[in-house]
């Protein structure tokens, strides 16, 4: 490939989802040797290399991938670029030991939870299905023998052009980085899922795995860990470019305390299962993402006292 630019400069490569905001987007940083970091997802090959061609690329060309956390909308055409070319291949160092969970005893684990729960018989098999389908699916499109560089948190890694810090930022993902690093004279943080100007990410963490319980005391940490980290400019995988990532760690820790509170409220009014308060949470909307948040929130509430709850015939009932 002839050397399109000798100096950096980030390109946002943005492609439709169905979900809100309506979009995901991943970057090219452009220069003597292209990176990019996340990979958009699956069926967005099409739309990929387009954009790429927009800027004088093509797949081939890249010389690193940079994987901020193992979501389909983030890895998804990792082996498009595998086979197109040889890139050098990053991910956070958490997601090799991730991928070599077993699927069934996830499944054991994810049927355990949603039995407690009160799912239904057919709600807690397309739970179950989910998270195994999940973890197949995620290390098919990001193999973990494909990856080149696993990057521990606090790791400071060069990635062709740039020298990037890694700060993990669990609850959203468990295994997630953002990268702060500079580029062009900019302090600027690769961000990921996190850092995302319109809203707060869904609380997520490890599904109704049993890391469930400790989703929103690694969400806050993710904040506390965002808050010391002083960039010019946020390059999130949702939402727009932004410059004010501290107001945004504001929003998110105030819209996390909401979140408790109104779960509080909800079992105070009578809601007394994950499944009730997941569909109060969702009014009109798709549940099926605020089911993780809403089990994370209801643990973390009943191990600070601030619910009570007990097993009845094998399921979970919460009272204020």
């Amino acid at each position: 490939m002839e050397v399109r630019n000798t100096e950096t400069q980030v390109h946002r490569l943005e492609f439709d989802v169905e979900w809100p905001p309506g979009h995901v987007a991943c970057y090219l940083v452009d220069g003597p040797e292209p990176v990019l970091v996340d990979a958009a997802a699956p069926d967005h090959e099409e739309s990929f290399e387009a954009a790429l061609a927009d800027h004088g690329y093509d797949p081939g060309d890249i010389d690193h991938v940079l994987i901020t956390h193992p979501h389909i909308d983030h890895v998804g055409l990792v082996p498009t670029i595998l086979e197109a070319g040889d890139p050098t291949v990053y991910a956070p160092a958490g997601v090799e030991a991730r991928f070599q969970r077993d699927p069934e005893a996830l499944e054991a684990r994810v049927r355990q939870n949603s039995t407690e729960a009160g799912f239904p018989d057919e709600q807690l098999e397309m739970a179950v299905d989910m998270a195994v389908q999940s973890l197949e699916r995620d290390s098919e499109h990001l193999p973990p023998e494909e990856v080149d560089v696993w990057i521990e948190p606090g790791d400071t890694t060069q990635v062709g052009p740039i020298e990037i810090g890694a700060v993990h930022v669990p609850g959203h993902q468990a295994d997630h980085l953002s990268y702060p690093t500079e580029i062009d004279g900019d302090r600027v943080l690769l961000a990921g899922d996190m850092g995302i100007e319109p809203f707060r990410p869904v609380v997520m963490h490890d599904g109704l795995d049993d890391g469930h319980r400790e989703a929103f005391d690694a969400f806050y940490t993710a904040l506390d860990r965002l808050e010391s980290v002083d960039v010019d400019r946020v390059y999130p995988g949702h939402g727009p470019v932004h410059d004010d990532l501290q107001a945004v760690v504001e929003r998110d820790r105030k819209s996390l305390d909401d979140r408790l509170d109104g779960v509080a409220d909800l079992v105070a009014d009578g809601y007394s299962t994950v499944g009730g308060v997941a569909m109060a949470l969702a009014g009109d909307r798709d549940v099926k993402y605020l089911i993780p948040e809403a089990m994370s929130a209801l643990a973390h509430l009943d191990e600070r006292d601030e619910i009570t709850s007990e097993l009845h015939d094998g399921v979970r009932y919460y009272e204020a």
